[in-house]
């Protein structure tokens, strides 16, 4: 039996490499802390309050598939945290192809996804092992929620906002650039559609009076994970951060790159978008807080087939529990991944109806500590809110 470490966290010294670290360190999971530089690593590690409790060890590697299986081999998950992915990520999956290894990654380009799909795909299917890119907060709440809403039989439509606050890294700037080389994809009838470059939305964030300026934002993950799906037949997705003064300098980015950077020679064009980004975030912001740094993702499935929700005596006993002097929020229990983890709350309703008004559901921590009254759902169960009868709501 091999003793190597079981994950490999290559990117270590990055902000989303450290948060893996820390959550590997909290689990007790032994893993291996993996870059280019040895001292760069080691330093981010010393930082991990408690880092003297976890099993680990530092690695030097150079970034091609030699050196990297190398690394892998004995290994059975490879965390890739090195972007933009569809710059450095193809010889991280063919390195942990090589080695054996499951290949994960928290990319938010869609071209990667595509691309890690038609070269890798198969391959990794073949030697039973896993290929699953964009494993991040930005899509994968998003697509919890599509699948509870993808439970009511006749829904085959999917569209999807993002919203999340804070500023992005030095590596995930680096890739907001990058992507704006890339061609950007939804599904309308399991075909892939291009957007124009410059096309943006006024969306209203759900829960609050404000509105929200997004843009396809590389198309997302969805269309891909979803293309596949017999379920789904149309998929569109749009992201952005809350403040509005970042969105508006992305669209005006994205002006510019069309009208003055996309006449240059591909090489040119990377060289270009890299020093912009550099100049916009050049080192690593602060720990985000979990009390300000929050996301927030809306599903809407809708389809012609979709039949009126059965009346849920569940449903009708939350609404019949809300008190009118209490807050007005109706929390429901949802489960993913056979956990009951996940609670999904609906904004207050000023409608009397559980059936009248846009009902949208949104991750709520501590849910049954505030609200005793709730029973938990048994696991591998899930309640949706529907508010009428071909929509189905989700946040």
């Amino acid at each position: 039996m091999s003793d190597k470490k079981p994950v490999v966290v290559y990117g270590a010294s990055g902000y989303t490499g450290r948060l893996v670290c820390e959550y590997l360190r909290e689990l007790q999971l032994p893993f291996i802390a993996a870059g280019r530089d040895r001292e760069r690593v080691q330093a981010v590690m010393d930082k991990i309050p408690g880092i003297e409790t976890a099993e680990y060890e530092v690695a030097q590697v150079d970034h091609n598939v030699e050196a990297l299986t190398k690394l892998f081999r004995g290994a059975q998950v490879v965390s890739n945290m090195v972007g933009p992915f569809s710059k450095y990520g193809p010889e991280v999956a063919e390195a942990c192809l090589a080695a054996g290894c499951h290949y994960t990654d928290t990319t938010g380009e869609q071209d990667w996804v595509l691309d890690a799909k038609t070269r890798f795909g198969a391959k990794f299917a073949e030697n039973g092992l896993l290929l699953s890119p964009g494993v991040a907060q930005m899509y994968t709440t998003g697509e919890i929620a599509a699948n509870i809403c993808l439970e009511t039989p006749g829904l085959d439509t999917l569209d999807i906002l993002v919203l999340w606050k804070g500023f992005p890294t030095y590596a995930s700037t680096q890739t907001i650039f990058a992507i704006l080389q890339a061609k950007w994809y939804y599904l309308e009838q399991n075909k892939y559609v291009e957007w124009a470059q410059n096309t943006r939305f006024e969306v209203n964030v759900p829960g609050q009076h404000a509105h929200a300026l997004v843009t396809p934002w590389t198309g997302t993950s969805h269309p891909v994970w979803f293309k596949d799906d017999p379920r789904v037949a149309n998929c569109k997705a749009v992201g952005g951060v809350f403040a509005r003064e970042v969105m508006e300098g992305v669209v005006a980015t994205q002006k510019m790159f069309e009208e003055q950077i996309k006449p240059l020679p591909p090489d040119q064009q990377q060289a270009t978008l890299a020093n912009i980004a550099a100049s916009v975030q050049g080192g690593m912001p602060p720990r985000e807080n979990p009390r300000i740094n929050v996301s927030l993702d809306s599903v809407h499935a809708s389809g012609p087939l979709a039949p009126r929700p059965l009346r849920d005596p569940r449903r009708q006993q939350l609404q019949a529990d809300r008190s009118p002097a209490g807050p007005r929020r109706l929390l429901l229990v949802a489960t993913a991944a056979q956990e009951d983890r996940f609670l999904f709350g609906v904004p207050g309703l000023r409608a009397s109806r559980p059936s009248r008004g846009a009902q949208k559901l949104r991750a709520c921590d501590g849910a049954r500590r505030h609200h005793p009254q709730m029973s938990p759902i048994e696991p591998g169960r899930r309640l949706v809110a529907a508010p009428s009868a071909r929509s189905a709501p989700c946040v």
